[in-house]
């Protein structure tokens, strides 16, 4: 069963349906590295005909994606594949977490956006991401042609080169269509990294005492 490499979705998709394709890709980021993925895509349905073809693909079809998911680096929670008919549109939602983002490049679906998180400056984060082009030379409907990446960053941004932000969520946005595509994108982001939770002291006492208050229990049972 042919591996699906989602860097090769846009170049793939624009040749066989003209370009009728919406990506989105959602993470959230934990301060080690590690975090949480969806990754939603779609698609107009010409016919009966276009839908057979489109089951055909290994990006559409639920065990082809579940085989390419199969890594020590992901944790799949779900794979939902169906059709809305209020506008006849294919449609594939991926969920999962990964062990850290970069463990993501050795992944089949994700062996080309070049992920990378870097120490900067002292407390600084380096992130980027690969966003390959389209195909070029194909009779591509521009206007029907998006790709959306959001992102979650567990820190204080310092640069960003996001084309949006919302602020209620916190998000960071990169949204192209295909002519601002061009010949890719690189996704890029410093912050100044949030410090992973410290146990607090009381933790500590409260562990103690139940230990001591155990240990004599113990002692007062073996003795009698």
């Amino acid at each position: 069963m042919k591996s699906i490499r989602f860097s090769y979705i846009l170049i793939i998709l624009t040749g066989l349906f003209a370009g009728c394709l919406d990506y989105q890709q959602e993470v959230s980021l934990n301060p080690n590295g590690s975090g949480d993925m969806s990754v939603r895509y779609w698609m107009k349905i010409q016919d009966s005909a276009s839908l057979s073809s489109v089951k055909e693909i290994s990006f559409f079809n639920k065990d082809s994606l579940k085989e390419s998911f199969t890594s020590k680096f992901i944790k799949l929670k779900e794979i939902k594949t169906f059709i809305d008919t209020t506008n006849m549109t294919y449609h594939v939602d991926i969920t999962l977490s990964f062990t850290h983002i970069d463990s993501l490049n050795k992944t089949k679906p994700f062996a080309e956006s070049n992920f990378s998180l870097q120490d900067g400056a002292v407390g600084q984060k380096i992130f980027t991401q690969y966003i390959p082009p389209a195909a070029s030379g194909m009779a591509i409907d521009a206007s029907r042609f998006h790709v959306t990446f959001i992102y979650s960053f567990p820190g204080e941004m310092i640069t960003h080169n996001a084309t949006k932000f919302d602020p209620k969520k916190n998000n960071y946005i990169w949204t192209y269509s295909l002519a601002e595509l061009g010949k890719g994108k690189t996704i890029s982001v410093t912050y100044r990294a949030f410090k992973l939770k410290e146990t607090p002291v009381w933790i500590f006492y409260l562990s103690g005492t139940v230990l001591i208050i155990v240990i004599i229990f113990l002692f007062r049972k073996r003795k009698n």
